[in-house]
């Protein structure tokens, strides 16, 4: 039985053959200036959109603002995160609560739905998993159309929701035919650009002798990396300080992580090793602690540079997405058509 903290977690097996699409949702009450619900879509466990009810919607890279612009897909995808969703999970959420005898508090209802494809051998399968409060609640079964309790003492809401027929065989529908075609679009738009992944260059940098080694990553793509240092070939916790993931004006992205070696001896050097991990990717890429490697102020003032770059890059992002949204505003709506299985997906539920 798949679980929902897996999925929530975004764990599967992606090779280069097998693909995934997930929808994830979040529905909260109770907590005072928090959006009611949050929104994902995930393609090989790659955020592509997220939105919140609160009216924000964000989209992760240009090439998927590219294709949400070519299919007019805008509108509807705002329309369903921020009216529909929330007034359907909203209702779904109170009866939980009422079958729990619950009035009030902070309780949470998560849906996690998709469908996973495997190129070399056509096979396709698809999910739909109901949560509460961090344990899992139901899930859909996809040949019977109908619900499988995952905790004890909810036949009453199997029963409510098996009752609707049509919107579970039309939630079947969904993840079985309309998600994987739209799985395979998403795969070849624009020759995979979205899906890409870029190693980064990794240098070691120090301010002073007495400073912290910096390593630096930057230039790789997606944002899904991880960065650490080794110790025997142990990870290490202590003694180090991981930066954030910030980004570069090319669309690409750069992280460090620091590593103090003040009780350090210089012949204990060789048993430190930085490591980067990209999603994706099978090879780490690994940089030993070499003192002849390290990049200095005195000969290289890459750092400060990209980290620079960045922080501006960041503040001209926001003054953008803020002139952005105030055009769309603006903008009047328009009267075209998409394909006819996006236009049936943006109206289902």
């Amino acid at each position: 039985m798949v679980k929902l903290s897996f999925l929530l977690l975004l764990v599967c097996c992606v090779s280069s053959v097998k693909h995934s699409l997930k929808y994830l949702l979040t529905l909260t009450t109770g907590i005072r200036d928090f959006p009611e619900l949050e929104g994902a879509l995930v393609i090989d466990d790659l955020q592509a959109t997220y939105c919140y009810s609160d009216r924000r919607l964000v989209v992760s890279h240009d090439a998927w603002k590219k294709l949400i612009d070519e299919y007019k897909l805008h509108d509807q995808i705002t329309r369903q995160c921020f009216e529909v969703l929330p007034r359907l999970y909203r209702t779904r959420l109170y009866n939980i609560m009422e079958h729990f005898n619950q009035s009030g508090g902070v309780h949470t209802l998560q849906v996690v739905r998709g469908c996973n494809w495997d190129e070399e051998t056509g096979e396709t399968n698809g999910y739909m998993i109901c949560g509460y409060d961090g344990e899992d609640l139901m899930q859909l079964d996809l040949k019977t159309q109908t619900w499988i309790p995952l905790k004890p003492d909810i036949t009453s809401i199997k029963q409510t929701w098996d009752a609707d027929r049509s919107s579970n065989l039309e939630r079947v529908d969904f993840i079985t035919q309309i998600y994987p075609l739209w799985l395979k679009s998403y795969l070849g738009y624009k020759n995979n650009s979205l899906l890409r992944t870029v190693s980064p260059s990794v240098s070691l940098l120090q301010k002073s002798p007495s400073s912290p080694v910096s390593c630096f990553a930057t230039g790789f793509y997606p944002d899904t990396a991880d960065m650490f240092w080794l110790r025997n070939g142990e990870q290490m916790h202590e003694d180090v300080d991981r930066g954030e993931i910030l980004p570069n004006p090319d669309g690409t992205f750069q992280m460090r992580v620091d590593l103090y070696l003040s009780s350090v001896k210089a012949k204990d050097w060789s048993r430190y090793d930085c490591v980067f991990k990209l999603s994706g990717v099978k090879d780490n890429v690994i940089t030993k602690l070499d003192r002849a490697m390290i990049r200095t102020n005195e000969g290289s003032s890459e750092m400060s540079k990209f980290v620079v770059v960045g922080l501006v890059f960041l503040a001209m992002a926001a003054g953008i997405i803020g002139a952005g949204i105030s055009r769309c505003h603006k903008k009047k709506k328009k009267n075209t058509r998409i394909p006819t299985e996006l236009e049936s997906w943006m109206d289902g539920r």
